[in-house]
């Protein structure tokens, strides 16, 4: 708030809440949830998204589905297979940056479940075909794509990774296909794990 009130050309006049008690006093005299709260020639306007509305700023939908979590996840994963290509023989566009690509971002696909196979599992169920029919390969599917994406970055094992990653994404690709395109719907993709607003299908 502080920088887009000086952003916008305000001289700002910065009241630090030092204590617990301040904030709690602060928080019941007017009547809010969080701090801070920025006032304009003694009027209340509110937080951070307050302010930016009142400059007549966008302010991005918290609810609203995104493909921005997919597409930066891609772009790193791309990234990461052109620098390993480029240390590992010099050039950028190899074979094996192609392979590391699809590795790298099974990885990092894998780790986003990861950080909550619980919820992941849940949003999964909605749509996946095989864990409708065996609810705990919902669990097994993070660590199944994570054993395959680090088996497919090291070369080895690839008799295992290669019918994996098959295995897992045939499944998937069959099961986004029916709900979006057969069964018409509107559901949330559980592939960078399961509090994302990742709309499924495109």
């Amino acid at each position: 708030s502080l920088d887009l009130l000086k952003r916008q050309g305000y001289r700002v006049e910065d009241h630090h809440l030092t204590t617990r008690a301040e904030v709690d006093a602060f928080k019941e005299q007017h009547d809010v949830q969080t701090t801070p709260q920025t006032f304009i020639g003694g009027q209340r306007i509110g937080g951070y998204d307050d302010l930016r509305r009142h400059f007549g700023k966008t302010v991005r939908d918290k609810t609203a589905t995104t493909y921005r979590p997919v597409i930066a996840l891609f772009a790193m994963a791309a990234a990461m297979a052109l620098a390993t290509s480029w240390a590992a023989f010099g050039q950028l566009i190899t074979v094996a940056a192609a392979e590391w690509f699809v590795a790298f971002a099974m990885c990092l696909l894998a780790l986003q479940k990861l950080k909550d196979v619980e919820s992941f599992a849940t949003m999964f169920l909605n749509y996946d075909l095989l864990a409708q029919r065996w609810v705990r390969y919902g669990y097994v599917y993070p660590f199944a794509e994570g054993l395959a994406g680090v088996l497919m970055v090291a070369g080895a094992l690839m008799w295992l990774s290669i019918p994996v990653a098959l295995f897992i994404g045939t499944i998937g690709a069959v099961s986004v296909y029916k709900a979006v395109y057969i069964d018409k719907r509107e559901i949330k993709c559980a592939c960078v794990g399961g509090d994302s607003n990742v709309p499924l299908g495109f």
